[in-house]
């Protein structure tokens, strides 16, 4: 009997020991992450590689000054285009298919893959 309350008594202690104890809030990871994100302009003055993943047709109809078009179908058949570059942001017309592209890429091994999800936004970043 007094081996079975000296379970319980350690069991209602390591109950109350961890929920006294305080974790950090998901937020401040957030921030954190948040925080070491570097901005678009800073990545392309360090020489990213701004992919534009539209159709052939909407990229002639106007994109981001500096980008190359490389549409969505063909990413993966063209990643060595990719490679060795300090940093890649992908961008189409709402951001579904450079999130696609995004996840391509990283799924081949390629980091620091930025969704710059539309050209509007990648040149308001730009023109900050």
């Amino acid at each position: 009997m007094k081996k079975l309350i000296s379970i319980l008594s350690l069991g209602v202690l390591v109950i109350l020991g961890t929920q006294c104890s305080s974790p950090k809030p998901a937020e401040s990871n957030a921030q954190t992450e948040a925080q070491k994100e570097v901005s678009i302009k800073e990545q392309v003055t360090n020489g990213a590689f701004l992919v534009d993943v539209r159709t052939p047709q909407e990229f002639a109809e106007g994109s981001v000054k500096g980008a190359v078009n490389i549409p969505l179908d063909e990413v993966e058949s063209r990643l060595n285009e990719f490679k060795g570059k300090p940093s890649v942001i992908v961008f189409c017309r709402t951001g579904n298919r450079s999130g696609q592209a995004k996840a391509i890429l990283e799924y081949n091994g390629i980091k620091n893959v930025t969704n710059g999800i539309n050209t509007k936004t990648v040149n308001e970043e730009l023109a900050k």
